[in-house]
């Protein structure tokens, strides 16, 4: 064990911040990570046993306790119970004679539920030993099955069932775009470094992953701090249910991706580059090191890249380990430097404090590669696409009840309607747009559209039809922020199992008006007083679908009559205001006339 962990240390050289990907390496060698480990490399890398101990225990796919030969996650997002997964898990528990959540007697499997694996176009997904499991069916299993039993190793397996496919069904104006290599790091040299800033601020290009900060205002400042160094970072966390299009542009747009990066290297003043990947998208990161290593060769990283004297820049690609809350930024800073990933205390922002407290910009797989071809086209070519307010394209990962999920590209400021048909959905119950901290619409909403001014998304659009129960939808998204809250801050930790616990009672039955009235003043409870984003999202699922659909949630209730002065319709205007929708439907009032 001693020369193994010592191996992986040097490999790591001995910082750390690369704390994370050595308990990666670790847990792969030894199927978990042994106290013997933690005390070799507490007194190795010079920090406490605890924070070892903290991180271990942080990340859903980090164990302190030994797990199977082949451990198998099974994603239990939304779109993938849609399909059927619940009883494909309870087969596959038969098959492997294994408890879901437990390790069997011999050691040789593992079997657990995980969060949405990023493949809910191709689902239903798991992850066997991290690497992705795509279209899983009955035959499959019984496949799968067989081969863990006749300890294959992971290579003799059909290559069939590892495939992720990348269906673009509609490109748009970034995806038709051609592009050579080197195009938008010559075209910033060429133009100059403050004169393309400006580019990209006429552009007015905002941040992709869903906050929709302004791109050319974070480089700013961040290029404007006299501390130095400075760094960049991609989020490619890509951890939110039914979000998969920052995949596909690692899949088949890295170089692009990796330009944005290097283009904003060379105007904040940055050697060094960090791209965060999704533990859940290991498949990618061989091919993605091969990229890396394909732009050294060219000149595209390294030393005077394209022959610029002093323009030095390279990119490190590191891992998560299963949080969701490493999506957001300060939590992901927090990661890169080797602890658990809470978010931190703003201010300050991180492009004033952020990564090893030094100026950072972070921002999201879809920015880099917008500003890669802003670049090259100008400003004035993005801006005139989309809203005012919400300039240029949008990539939407789609999928749910529709005959055609996949990657589409739209202009801002397109409707639901029209994504809808071009995906083949009918007979549409809802679409969660945004994902689980996103909104839900109603049939009735059709015509809102995607713009940061009306629904705002990073990229997630899930379509339900009227087969599908609005319950068991927000009981999944709400489930599943209980799961990835981070414990920091009380209303979070404990507001989202109040929230959970809560809305089942209701969902059951089992709930008298008093309850949605007290349902509703938890969701308060954890919007306004949460430390960090997740906590601020968590009650959306409840809220939306409560301002969508209010009516449903009488029909549920044991006990509907009201004490008086007891206005419920007043209760849900806070979910109205959410929601941005004061229509007729939104009120019970109206709903009960």
């Amino acid at each position: 064990m001693n020369s193994f962990i010592e191996s992986v240390l040097a490999e790591a050289d001995y910082k750390p911040e690369r704390l994370l990907p050595i308990l990666r390496a670790v847990q792969a060698q030894y199927l978990h990570i042994p106290q013997a480990a933690i005390e070799q490399l507490a007194a190795a890398l010079h920090i406490p046993r605890t924070q070892i101990i903290a991180v271990a225990e942080f990340y859903s796919f980090l164990h302190l306790t030994p797990q199977g030969r082949y451990d198998i996650h099974i994603s239990d997002s939304i779109t993938d119970r849609m399909l059927g997964k619940e009883k494909l898990l309870n087969y596959l528990a038969e098959k492997l004679r294994v408890k879901v959540g437990e390790v069997r007697a011999d050691g040789l499997v593992s079997l657990n539920n995980t969060s949405c694996t990023g493949m809910c176009d191709q689902g239903p997904a798991g992850l066997v030993n991290g690497y992705a499991l795509t279209r899983l069916d009955h035959a499959r299993i019984d496949v799968i099955a067989k081969l863990i039993e006749q300890q294959a190793p992971l290579s003799d397996w059909p290559p069939e069932f590892f495939a992720v496919e990348e269906p673009i069904r509609k490109p748009g104006l970034l995806l038709n775009q051609p592009f050579e290599n080197g195009a938008a790091i010559t075209a910033t040299f060429a133009r100059g470094l403050t004169e393309t800033l400006a580019e990209v601020d006429s552009s007015n290009l905002r941040g992709r992953g869903g906050a929709g900060f302004k791109t050319a205002l974070k480089w700013r400042t961040c290029a404007q701090q006299t501390t130095t160094p400075h760094y960049v970072i991609c989020n490619a966390d890509e951890g939110e249910p039914g979000t998969f299009k920052d995949r596909m542009l690692l899949d088949l747009y890295a170089d692009q991706v990796f330009e944005g990066m290097t283009l904003c290297a060379a105007i904040i003043g940055s050697v060094q580059g960090l791209l965060y990947l999704r533990a859940e998208y290991l498949f990618l990161y061989e091919q993605l090191q091969r990229v890396l290593k394909r732009r050294r060769d060219s000149g595209l990283l390294g030393r005077n890249i394209l022959g610029h004297s002093g323009f030095d820049f390279d990119i490190e690609i590191r891992m998560g380990a299963g949080a969701y809350i490493c999506g957001e930024a300060s939590a992901q800073i927090e990661s890169l430097e080797g602890k658990p990933g809470i978010p931190r205390v703003k201010p300050p922002n991180s492009v004033i404090c952020g990564y090893q407290r030094k100026p950072t910009v972070v921002d999201n797989v879809e920015t880099f590669f917008a500003a890669t071809h802003i670049a090259v086209q100008g400003g004035p070519w993005f801006a005139e696409v989309g809203t005012a307010q919400s300039t240029g394209s949008k990539l939407l990962s789609i999928s749910g009840d529709c005959a055609r999920p996949g990657i589409y590209e739209y202009p801002f400021g397109t409707s639901i309607e029209e994504i809808l048909r071009d995906c083949g959905a009918d007979d549409v119950l809802g679409v969660q747009v945004g994902g689980p901290s996103g909104t839900f619409i109603s049939n009735r909403e059709l015509q809102r559209r995607i713009a940061f001014e009306d629904l705002s998304t990073a990229g997630s659009f899930m379509v339900f039809n009227n087969s599908r129960s609005i319950f068991d939808i927000v009981q999944n998204f709400t489930d599943f922020f209980a799961h990835e809250s981070c414990g920091f801050c009380t209303p979070c930790r404990v507001g989202t199992t109040l929230l959970k616990n809560q809305l089942r009672k209701i969902i059951e039955g089992n709930g008298a008006a008093v309850d949605l009235e007290e349902l509703n003043e938890i969701c308060l409870v954890v919007k306004n007083n949460s430390h960090c984003g997740l906590g601020d999202s968590a009650a959306n699922p409840i809220l939306s679908t409560l301002a969508s659909h209010p009516e449903l949630y009488l029909k549920q209730l044991k006990q509907s009559n009201f004490t008086p002065g007891f206005d419920l319709d007043a209760t849900l205007a806070v979910a109205r205001r959410m929601a941005q929708r004061d229509d007729d439907a939104a009120h019970l009032s109206q709903v009960e006339n």
